[in-house]
């Protein structure tokens, strides 16, 4: 299962919210939902979301067995 954790831990240290994310930067409030829920997004998203926060995918994601 890939677990997005990594990324509300990620996101709470930068200077983003997501207020910003969402306004500044165009991601969408159903992404958001996505990734609180562990569901799948794509791996455009996963790219967007790692320059936004200028991090790397293990800051986003990660495989829980």
């Amino acid at each position: 299962m890939i677990d997005y954790s990594p990324f509300w831990k990620t996101l709470e240290k930068s200077n983003e919210d997501c207020r910003t994310l969402t306004r500044e930067h165009g991601v969408s409030n159903y992404v958001l939902l996505r990734l609180k829920n562990n569901e799948d997004v794509s791996m455009k998203t996963i790219n967007r979301l790692c320059q936004i926060l200028d991090c790397q995918i293990q800051d986003i994601m990660e495989y829980v067995p």
